[in-house]
């Protein structure tokens, strides 16, 4: 039973190794009192975004979603000490005034990963990543450094929607068997395809053009957060670690081609450690 702060966060920690590394090794980077609350608040992202991964229809997997929300909104199933990921989460929210209501949020947008309807259009993906990874660097941002964390809300939603691009290319292949189309319909629609003729995969000119504009959708929202750096002030740059790891997943996609649809184009693991090392320095993503 994680009954006390200190247990409910290293057990969250230990558990994001396994489920979510990249996010594990960025919380290796942070000051050490933070390191627990960041821990909790990215092992509740990853518990989140795994769930598709453990059900095999939609309802049990909304049930998974509702306990987590409950949980948020106040209203635990049970002894929520039990699960370490609750009591972490929990822990956060009351260490760091996290709101509830954003965390209730991402909770409601992960319904979209449990079926397999298209991504209708940018509106729509740029309303997802705000409720799930933008909303993961500003609240990270509350964690590390609250003072400074009001100012990193647009270079955070650029940041997010940049992070979301690259990781939909890294899972193209699983989602291609899924039958998920997480590219926007109104990107497909510019090359003349819809989500069907996607998942076809059969015309390899206008899935590689719609992989192209997409590669660069993500690169344009980098170019953005980037642009509004001077905005990134005090720890809260650690909040955007993980947006380092964006632009090598997009050079390497553009080198890949229509393979994405087969193959992971996933960087080494040395290679993102080197890259969240360097971002946690004076440069930032």
């Amino acid at each position: 039973m994680a009954s006390t702060r200190e247990e409910a966060y290293a057990a969250c920690l230990a558990t994001l190794r396994t489920t979510d590394l990249d996010r594990y090794l960025a919380c290796l980077l942070v000051p050490e009192e933070k390191r627990g609350a960041l821990a909790a608040l990215y092992a509740f992202s990853a518990e989140l975004a795994r769930i598709r991964d453990l059900i095999r229809e939609p309802l049990p997997g909304e049930v998974r979603l509702q306990y987590w929300r409950d949980l948020i909104e106040g209203r635990p199933h049970g002894d929520s000490q039990s699960n370490p990921i609750a009591a972490g989460i929990i822990r956060a929210i009351t260490d760091h005034r996290l709101p509830r209501a954003a965390l209730a949020a991402m909770t409601e947008a992960r319904i979209f990963d449990l079926y397999d309807d298209p991504m209708p259009d940018r509106n729509a993906f740029e309303g997802y990543a705000g409720e799930t990874s933008a909303a993961l660097i500003q609240l990270g941002a509350m964690i590390l450094d609250p003072e400074n964390a009001t100012g990193v809300s647009e270079p955070a939603g650029h940041a997010g929607i940049a992070q979301l691009v690259a990781g939909c290319l890294l899972l193209l292949p699983i989602h291609m068997r899924r039958g998920q189309v997480f590219i926007p319909g109104d990107i497909l629609s510019a090359v003349g395809l819809d989500a069907a003729g996607f998942l076809k995969g059969e015309d390899r000119q206008r899935i590689g053009a719609a992989l192209a504009a997409f590669i660069g959708y993500g690169r344009d929202h980098l170019a953005k957060a980037r642009a509004q750096r001077p905005a990134i002030t005090g720890g809260t740059k650690l909040a955007f670690l993980t947006a380092a790891l964006a632009e090598p997943v997009f050079n390497r996609a553009e080198k890949a081609g229509f393979t994405l649809l087969e193959k992971s184009i996933q960087p080494s693991q040395l290679s993102r450690q080197w890259r969240l090392w360097r971002a946690s320095g004076k440069r930032v993503f």
